[in-house]
């Protein structure tokens, strides 16, 4: 036997790692080759200390142990455990991601296309439903109402067989007669009675089938003799009532006062009371403390008619809420004026600051004189309160009286500006000055002062002095921070304006309107704003100050003058000062040839017709070449009745200032005075220099259509085909032309010229409304119908309003009115005409408010459309007032409306040329179906 070596120099066992036992994980050296390594992992930690185990027979060993995670390539743990990440893996796996990016896009294009041919190999083999059936869908197209109406319904041809064989399986068997009587009588009651009360029909014995006794007669003998008990009682009571032994009760009146007690008792049902008590006892119970429960019990007694039990309950709780006002008070107002003056006094000597109890006490007292001392022995406990100085003093009689309580309070109260403005009321104007120079010494930040001086200087006549007081206190203001906003100015400026102070109104104005505003704000539209805002608020000369302040940081903007003169003109008090405005704004504005026509337009109208020449002679100066001074010059002329002198204007205006208006407007009055062969001479010559002027082929084809007699068909269809070719995007000429066709009877050949204005100009809603009329005046509503479908399809909405109105009033059904209305409601927002035909729908309807209110919508949407004035006085004709109808014609008068397609034809008729806008309207009210 070899001798045993020590135990240094043994052999390590498998698996050692030295120093493992109490925690190392080894080391390296400078000796050691290679960079250093890392320590064990804890798996490798714990196989290690397993394999001890099992050395040492600690543990046995398993067979199934075996690890399979070397088995996954792609489970690293283990195999690399120990390595570390760095930079070289993560580029490594970098540039194989994007490898496999590239390959992955290089196969898409292949991958993609193949799926989609899979994908559309699979619809082909397997359509969808929506697919089988979408040509029969556009085959509905073309289907016509007739046919549609004709289609049989679905019930009576399925489901034949199904029905014969439920009725074979159906069985019926006679019923005995004996069941059908007993059924009969089984839910039958039978309520007659006989005089003695007697059994009755349908009872055994007076016994119902249920076992009750009900006898109907002996309840109403009863409620009869009761009823004459009482009524005997009290009609004794009323000869000789003594206090405890009757009631005094009117007989005949005793019904009604019943009637009357139940009608107050259906207000607060007892249960519903009773219900309420119990809940505020319990929160009396719960918290006797909290006065509101109190208060609530107190009122929930009075509506129940139990006044004493309230005075007792709110008696209660002033005992236990001596500090509450609310208890108190409402414990004066529910007792009688003798005891409320007791509760008042003990209200009183536990809050003898309260000021509600002392203006209840001063309440509760009948006489002036008694007023007053209870009032100033509140003061004398609340020496800061102004209300009951105000209540004092306005209980006095002597303006003297008044001012020394005045002094006295403003010597205790110096911050109260109600107090000082008061005082300053009551004195002449001079001391009313000291009073509100002391007022504004001990109140420096408060405008209300700054603002009753400048009041009491223009009471005084001292215009320039309000200036000068006004312009201190925005100074003064402004260095004690307590400047008010710039709206909160104008504010004030309205109030003054409406208190008659309009002179202090214009100077806080003109020294606050451009406060906080810089130059590079919107000035000028900030200010027309609050000028407009004024003039809603009827605070003219507030806005006039605001125009004029202005006119002097903007002096030529037309803007401002145009609204400047129609203040003046709608709320000026005298024409003078509108004169003296357009005097202003022409030479502030002399190329503004609005200015210049408005003034010449009020000139005319208010019969100064060499004045209306004078300005328009100014006019012409500035604006030699103006086509619309030119115009109105004509216009008056032609108004005061001078042709000659109109006609040698047109023929001045179209050498100096020749444009395709001038020449229009110059046929037109060549037509009204009956001149055919001058007009034609004109419109030739105008197309001649302005071939793409619409309007002149326009009135060459109404010339030889209507002014010519025998009308010249093929002149007109001549001059409506060169101006088609000349101007394709008109539509009027297109109507016109079609038109003339269908008046010839060749509605063939309008409904061709209406299908080419529609290439021409696509989505036109009036070339659609035409084609519709062109069908339904042919009699063919059912290709009016498919026109109008198409029409609403194509049409952009918000211009198919006519389109709606067309097809609700001549189309279709009345009873499918209503559901058209909705349905273009959810299209189109806002349309005049749309408003007019939902109030012609009402009107027929007979729902009188809602038209009115709908007519009302349309004339203040759009005021220029003369159709809706005319349908609105028709309607105010048949169920409106005179003032109203009156109404109406003035406004109409004043917007002076242009446009409608029942309005123009009438408006620019020869004939009509020189008709005002009140025969104007009543022609086209006269005409409206």
């Amino acid at each position: 036997m070899p001798p045993r070596t020590d135990f240094l120099n043994q052999q390590a066992p498998e698996n050692y790692v030295a120093g493992l036992g109490r925690g190392a994980t080894g080391f390296t050296t400078r000796s050691d080759l290679g960079p250093a390594r890392e320590g064990p992992s804890n798996d490798q930690i714990e196989e290690a200390l397993k394999h001890r185990a099992v050395a040492a027979g600690l543990a046995e060993k398993k067979d199934d142990e075996d690890d399979d995670r070397f088995q996954d390539p792609e489970n690293e743990v283990g195999l690399f455990a120990h390595g570390a990440y760095d930079r070289d893996d993560d580029e490594a796996d970098r540039i194989y991601q994007d490898v496999d990016e590239k390959m992955d896009r290089r196969r898409k294009q292949r991958r993609e296309a193949r799926e989609k041919e899979e994908r559309d190999e699979h619809e082909r083999n397997n359509p969808k439903i929506q697919q089988q059936f979408a040509d029969l869908k556009r085959a509905l197209g073309t289907i016509s109402n007739d046919e549609w109406a004709n289609l049989p319904e679905v019930g009576d041809l399925t489901g034949r067989n199904k029905q014969r064989k439920q009725n074979l399986r159906q069985r019926f068997y006679a019923v005995p007669d004996s069941v059908i009587a007993g059924a009969r009588d089984a839910g039958q009651y039978d309520t007659s009675v006989t005089e003695d009360g007697t059994e009755t029909n349908g009872t055994t014995n007076g016994q119902t089938p249920d076992g009750a006794m009900t006898n109907f007669a002996d309840i109403s003998k009863a409620r009869d003799k009761v009823l004459q008990v009482r009524l005997d009682q009290a009609a004794q009571g009323t000869t000789t009532s003594t206090a405890g032994t009757s009631t005094s009760v009117d007989p005949k009146g005793y019904l009604t006062s019943l009637t009357k007690s139940g009608g107050d008792m259906s207000q607060f049902q007892a249960g519903d009371i009773n219900r309420v008590r119990g809940l505020l006892e319990s929160v009396i119970k719960t918290n006797p403390h909290h006065p509101p429960a109190w208060i609530a019990a107190a009122r929930l007694e009075v509506h129940a008619g139990k006044q004493v039990a309230a005075r007792k309950l709110i008696a209660q709780g002033c005992e236990l809420n001596k500090k509450s006002e609310d208890c108190w008070e409402e414990c004066i107002n529910l007792n009688e004026k003798h005891n409320a003056r007791i509760i008042a006094a003990q209200a009183l000597k536990n809050l003898d600051t309260s000021i509600r109890l002392w203006l209840a006490a001063a309440n509760l007292e009948d006489d002036t004189k008694a007023k007053k001392r209870v009032l100033r022995t509140a003061i004398d406990h609340n020496p800061q309160s102004v209300t009951l100085f105000k209540q004092l003093v306005n209980l006095e009689d002597d303006p003297n009286d008044a001012k020394l309580l005045l002094h006295v309070a403003t010597m205790k109260i110096p911050l109260s500006v109600e107090l000082w403005l008061a005082l300053a009321r009551l004195e002449t104007p001079q001391e009313a000055q000291k009073v509100l120079n002391a007022a504004r010494k001990a109140c420096p930040t408060s405008y209300e002062i700054w603002i009753a001086a400048a009041r009491l200087q223009e009471q005084m006549g001292q215009p320039e002095m309000v200036d000068r007081v006004m312009k201190r206190a925005v100074q003064s203001l402004a260095k004690e921070s307590a400047m008010l906003k710039r709206e909160e100015w104008i504010k004030e400026a309205e109030r003054c304006e409406q208190e008659g102070a309009t002179m202090t109104s214009s100077a806080i104005v003109r020294e606050t309107l451009g406060y906080s505003l810089e130059e590079d704000d919107d000035r000028k539209d900030i200010w027309l704003e609050d000028a407009k805002a004024s003039i809603g608020s009827g605070c003219y000369a507030t806005a006039r100050s605001m125009l004029a302040y202005a006119l002097r940081v903007f002096p030529t903007s037309r803007t401002v003058w145009l609204v400047a003169v129609d203040l003046e003109r709608n709320h000026g008090e005298t024409k003078e000062a509108l004169w003296q405005a357009f005097d202003k704004a022409v030479e502030a504005c002399p190329h503004s040839e609005e200015l210049f026509l408005r003034y010449a337009r009020e000139k005319w109208a208010n019969g100064q017709a060499d004045d209306a020449r004078h300005v328009l002679h100014k006019a012409f100066q500035n604006n030699p070449e103006s086509e619309n001074i030119w115009l109105q010059a004509v216009q008056l002329e032609f108004d005061d009745g001078v042709i000659a002198r109109a006609r040698s204007l047109y023929e001045v205006a179209r050498r100096q200032a020749g444009t395709d208006r001038i020449y229009i407007k110059s046929v037109a009055f060549e037509r009204t005075q009956t001149e055919t062969q001058a007009a034609l001479d004109l419109v030739s010559d105008g197309i001649a220099r302005y071939p793409k002027a619409a309007k002149l082929y326009m009135l060459k084809g109404q010339i030889y259509e209507h002014d010519l007699v025998p009308p010249q068909l093929p002149q007109a269809r001549e001059a409506y085909a060169t101006g088609m070719r000349q101007c394709p995007s008109s539509t009027t000429l297109w109507i016109l032309a079609a038109r003339l066709e269908q008046q010839a009877g060749l509605v063939v050949k309008a409904r061709s010229i209406l299908d080419r204005a529609r290439l021409s100009v696509p989505k036109d809603a009036q070339l659609y409304l035409e084609s519709v009329e062109v069908e339904r005046r042919a009699g063919n509503m059912v290709a009016a119908r498919n026109m109008m479908s198409r029409a609403l399809q194509e049409v952009p909405p918000a211009s198919s309003a006519a389109l709606w109105s067309e097809r609700l009033w001549h189309l279709d059904e009345r009873n499918q009115r209503q559901a058209l209305l909705r349905e273009a409601f959810r299209k189109i927002d806002n349309d005049p005409v749309l408003f007019v035909t939902a109030a012609r729908y009402f009107w027929s309807e007979r729902r009188l408010e809602k038209a009115a209110s709908w007519f009302e919508k349309a004339v203040i949407l759009d005021p220029n459309i003369g159709d809706t004035w005319a349908w609105y006085l028709k309607f105010l004709r048949q169920h409106g007032t005179k003032e109203k109808q009156q109404d109406i014609i003035s406004k109409c008068i004043a917007n002076e409306p242009k446009h409608g397609a029942l309005w123009q034809p009438v408006a620019k008729s020869p004939k009509n040329a020189s008709k005002k806008t009140e025969e104007i309207l009543e022609m086209v009210v006269s005409s409206l179906e």
